[in-house]
């Protein structure tokens, strides 16, 4: 049986500019089948009075439609043309008066409690007014570019931050963020730690923060070994010399960066672990489930505030705006970030991946010192996790608590974090 459908469009403009669209729908259902048609089942006699009853009643049946539609229309119409003209009346009486303001439209007010993120998803009718997307990007399209700057590497280019020069008579360290963040997260101290005589590298791993973003399938399908092999390149470029000392934290391109340490343990002289996953225990967050569903997660991806979100919902602080602004740039500067996200959490199997850390770091396995420097708000990772983790290395594992900081120490409370490192390297 196959449906042939008749549209008609009518559309009417109000004053306010508003388009609105009535759309009638006539369906003529035609029976087309191999089998002898139903008429020719029936007798000779009765075919004639049945096609006349079936003509009668499809005849009668048409023209009430028409009549029904024609009502509809007749309706509409006019009940347009009075709101036009009430419209009209009510703006010639606003010029006799002050009325107040209509309050903002705002469609997207359920998104998120946090004021920030309120305030960056204004959708106003008028496109000038603060608040819509375009007018949020020029407000901060400069922003959180502090100490950073593009390094071409191979085929890509590389966002890196950089605190004091080469001559930094304490060494060089590398600070590795996870995702879905970027290395604005270490800005505070990687300036501390310059200070301190430490020469500070912090990347924007490939797909995040500023770093180019390519699609996937050209050149770069964000796989584990893939983003190793792109870092090697990077140190090269940055002429890091080994041993040097390593700074990670996060999930996903966080956790490669310890398992390409894992891999490249001789190069490294110190490693320190802020929050991340470190054990087959440790829990997944919802988004990365969330990217993994089917058609799901491409609509999750591409969810503006998804990184503040992220790391307010992983500790006891909300973003200040300005702050929450940097992490929302990528995300809403184009759809790459979130792209390049939904394609590093599909390829990873996190379990594996925390198995091996666990296992890589064990005792008998790592003997170089490590700093496990943890925020115990985080709402991701319990400390558990980190106990955990240094029951497998105890002579190694230097576990330091940090009050007050959850997910994200460096962003939290950047200075603990700063006293816990100098003590350590």
């Amino acid at each position: 049986m196959d449906v042939v459908l008749w549209w008609t469009g009518v559309w009417c403009q109000s004053s306010t500019e508003k388009m609105v669209m009535v759309m009638v729908c006539c369906c003529t259902l035609q029976l087309i089948s191999s089998s002898p048609p139903l008429l020719s089942l029936l007798p000779l006699s009765s075919s004639s009075s049945t096609l006349s009853s079936l003509s009668i009643t499809t005849s009668s049946s048409s023209s009430r439609r028409r009549r029904r539609r024609r009502r509809v229309l007749t309706t509409f119409l006019a009940s347009s043309s009075s709101s036009d003209t009430n419209s009209n009346s009510n703006k010639n009486d606003g010029k006799k008066k002050d009325d107040p303001e209509p309050a903002t439209f705002n469609p997207f007010g359920f998104v998120t409690d946090n004021p920030s993120s309120r305030s960056a998803i204004q959708i106003t009718e008028t496109p000038a007014e603060a608040g819509n997307v375009g007018q949020m990007l020029y407000r901060i399209e400069d922003k959180g570019r502090e100490y950073g700057s593009t390094i071409k590497s191979g085929k890509l280019r590389w966002f890196v931050r950089e605190t004091g020069t080469n001559k930094s008579r304490q060494g060089t360290v590398v600070f590795l963020h996870g995702a879905p963040t970027q290395s604005y997260s270490y800005r505070v101290v990687m300036a501390q730690m310059a200070d301190a005589g430490f020469h500070c590298f912090a990347p924007d791993w490939i797909g995040f923060g500023f770093s180019d973003k390519p699609q996937p399938g050209y050149g770069f399908n964000y796989t584990e070994e893939e983003f190793h092999v792109e870092f090697d390149k990077l140190l090269q470029v940055l002429g890091v010399e080994s041993p040097f000392f390593l700074v990670v934290q996060g999930f996903l391109v966080g956790s490669y960066g310890l398992t390409w340490a894992l891999k490249n343990s001789s190069r490294i002289s110190k490693l320190t672990i802020l929050n991340s996953p470190l054990t087959v225990s440790s829990p997944i967050p919802g988004l990365f489930q969330q990217l993994r569903i089917p058609l799901f997660g491409e609509f999750t991806c591409q969810n503006a505030v998804m990184a503040e979100r992220f790391i307010e919902a992983g500790s006891a602080y909300v973003l200040k705006l300005e702050k929450a602004d940097v992490y929302r740039l990528p995300y809403l500067a184009s759809s790459g970030p979130g792209f390049a996200l939904l394609e590093t959490a599909r390829k990873a199997n996190f379990k594996d991946i925390s198995s091996r850390i666990a296992t890589g770091f064990s005792s008998g396995r790592w003997d170089r010192p490590i700093l496990l420097a943890w925020g115990i708000s985080d709402k991701y990772l319990p400390e558990s996790v980190a106990e955990e983790f240094q029951k497998g290395n105890p002579s190694a594992v230097n576990l330091k608590l940090i009050e007050g900081a959850g997910h994200m120490p460096q962003e939290d409370w950047p200075e603990k974090v700063v006293d816990a490192l100098r003590r350590f390297l």
